[in-house]
């Protein structure tokens, strides 16, 4: 039996089922928390296209780039955290939905 190699389709569409999914958490829940999990999976979408590319083209641009996404994905955590904390010391909720703070 002969094993086929993984190509760049295979990348692709792991990448769009991962931004399928982030795409649909970010539209349709309510909760901030998941929301931030769901724009991280879609970075992650943009991470994997950036490596593949990079590994198809032998080069290694996109996988440097890829480290400027991962440093910017943890630098959106750590501030949406902090903001999320702050907002659920207040309101005592995480729901976008009855957040209103900047509401008259």
């Amino acid at each position: 039996m002969m094993l086929h190699p993984i190509t760049v389709t295979h990348y692709l569409v792991l990448s769009a089922a991962l931004l399928l999914i982030g795409t649909l958490g970010v539209l349709l829940r309510r909760n901030a928390v998941v929301i931030m999990m769901s724009i991280e999976l879609i970075l992650n979408a943009v991470n994997v296209n950036l490596i593949a590319f990079s590994e198809h083209l032998k080069t290694l641009n996109g996988q440097i780039f890829a480290i400027f996404v991962i440093t910017v994905a943890v630098a959106e955590a750590a501030v949406g955290l902090g903001i999320l904390i702050a907002l659920f010391r207040n309101k005592e909720t995480v729901l976008i939905d009855e957040i209103d703070l900047l509401k008259w």
